[in-house]
């Protein structure tokens, strides 16, 4: 998991971008994993329901989010879903604050006109994993 979400961030920081072939793998991969220990149904609910809410958001505004963040809401929603709807929740609002603050950070800084979601997508996703496994 942890060298699927840094290249996955990689990536995105260099390319603005998160490529089919990176992030539905994943996804496929993270619901079988989670099938076969018996968390399948979690991981089923938490990615429909963060592809969900991220696709709405692209839908309302594609420049906002793009496509590729709201393929790997489906495999990091199966990854926080598996283990329950407290670290779901935790990393589903983590990771909007964690890109206000970096764009604020790199914004104020004129560093660039905007940032990529996925890092912080992957961060807080990881981040509360791994408080309920401590």
């Amino acid at each position: 998991m942890v060298g699927w979400m840094a290249g996955l961030s990689l990536y995105d920081v260099r390319q603005r971008r998160l490529p089919n072939w990176l992030t539905l793998p994943g996804a496929v991969a993270i619901l079988a994993v989670a099938a076969a220990v018996g968390h399948g149904a979690a991981a089923g609910l938490g990615a429909l329901a963060l592809g969900g809410l991220y696709a709405i958001v692209h839908l309302a505004s594609p420049q906002a989010m793009g496509a590729g963040d709201v393929k790997l809401a489906l495999g990091l929603g199966a990854f926080t879903g598996a283990f329950g709807v407290d670290v779901w929740v935790l990393a589903a609002l983590a990771a909007p604050l964690l890109t206000a603050g970096w764009a604020v950070v790199v914004l104020v800084a004129r560093a660039a006109r905007s940032v990529p979601h996925g890092p912080s997508m992957c961060l807080a996703s990881a981040a509360a994993v791994g408080l309920a496994l401590a």
